[in-house]
């Protein structure tokens, strides 16, 4: 019995959050279907720690493109609704756009 408990109270736990916002509050339907499959939650963790890692590293004025980016690209997340391809496919995207942006910062030898 105590093996159930802790195991529904670590599913409940695990599934109640993504990286980006609270998976309780949820009301979207990209928002739904990303709390609701591992690997949208996943990559949405993958995306969400790239991106809060990317924008410190750069100046006021980069960070402020960077969030215009990222606003447009949540915009054009939630237009896909709940359709699973969409989502996985803009996240695939935006951390390919990602890393591209990571690739362009000059890194000591």
């Amino acid at each position: 019995m105590k093996k159930t408990v802790l195991t529904c109270a670590l599913f409940i736990s695990f599934t109640t959050s993504a990286a980006s916002f609270d998976c309780a509050k949820a009301t979207s339907a990209d928002e739904k279907a990303i709390c609701t499959n591992m690997m949208l939650n996943d990559k949405d963790v993958e995306m969400t720690t790239t991106y809060r890692l990317l924008r410190g590293l750069f100046a006021m004025g980069t960070q402020g493109d960077m969030q215009d980016a990222q606003q447009a690209w949540l915009n054009h997340r939630r237009q896909c609704g709940g359709n699973i391809t969409c989502l996985t496919n803009a996240y695939n995207s935006r951390l390919q756009q990602l890393n591209a942006t990571y690739l362009t910062i000059n890194k000591p030898l």
